[in-house]
């Protein structure tokens, strides 16, 4: 039932153009490897690295592997998270301009053209031109597209790109309607995000956003993603209450997580 969901959300996309809040998912794992630690920045859950060192004042390094601070030994976490907060904007502009240059190269290396591959619910699918029609065959792993070969690399993108849309709207509604009952919560609205920044985000109010690039992964992945937000409608923190939250649906969450890339 749900491959002919996906199979004809790709049937619809048809000439259809559109245009998700990669991850900070608002997903950090309960364990922390050693001299790591989280703090919450306007909301954002970030992992930081915390290297202490003979300097005399706290430093914040922003780079491809994230939030690193720099403290003297004799200095507080309470004291480091304070100054944190207070360069909260600084920490979260730097770390989205370095997830977005990452965004970028990725997809300034993927060639549109007839033959590339592309991946689809955790498969490698590859993309034929000169269909009659724009769908997906999963059991034979091809995108077809209704375009002709002569088509540019910017049309081809965006007809795949408009297709998969279509697909993460009616998936994730499908998910969303599984899982909210099994948590005893009620989404109200359902926005994709196209940000760099992160997998998803939900709203007191029932507003839940998710990324439409998680339908480049297999489906336990969106899974989590989407028990996730709608934990966060029982809790919009990431308390131990949370965790439990989200532990008691997918016990194997931990490592579901880390199969989305940074």
């Amino acid at each position: 039932m749900l491959r002919g969901l996906v199979q004809q959300a790709f049937d619809w996309a048809i000439g259809l153009e559109a245009t998700p809040d990669k991850a900070l998912p608002g997903a950090v794992a309960p364990r922390l490897e050693p001299g790591k630690r989280e703090i919450t920045l306007q909301g954002q859950t970030i992992v930081y690295q915390l290297e202490r060192s003979k300097r005399r004042t706290i430093g914040f390094i922003v780079g491809t592997h994230g939030l690193a601070i720099r403290a003297p030994r004799w200095t507080t976490i309470g004291d480091i998270e304070s100054a944190a907060q207070e360069k909260a904007n600084w920490i979260l502009k730097k770390l989205h301009e370095v997830q977005d240059r990452q965004a970028h190269s990725v997809k300034a290396a993927m060639v549109w053209a007839n033959g590339a591959s592309i991946d689809y619910l955790g498969q490698a699918l590859t993309l034929q031109l000169d269909a009659m029609i724009t769908t997906i065959d999963l059991a034979q792993q091809r995108v077809w597209i209704a375009l002709p070969s002569t088509a540019s690399a910017a049309q081809i993108q965006d007809t795949v790109q408009s297709a998969i849309q279509r697909a993460a709207l009616l998936l994730f509604e499908e998910r969303l309607n599984h899982y909210s009952p099994l948590l005893s919560v009620h989404w109200k609205a359902l926005k994709l995000s196209n940000a760099g920044g992160r997998w998803g985000s939900a709203k007191s109010d029932g507003t839940i956003r998710l990324n439409w690039r998680l339908m480049h992964y297999r489906l336990p992945v969106i899974d989590y993603v989407v028990v996730h937000e709608l934990s966060h409608l029982r809790h919009m923190d990431h308390s131990p209450r949370f965790w439990d939250t989200v532990e008691s649906i997918m016990p194997d969450y931990a490592l579901l997580k880390k199969e989305l890339k940074p």
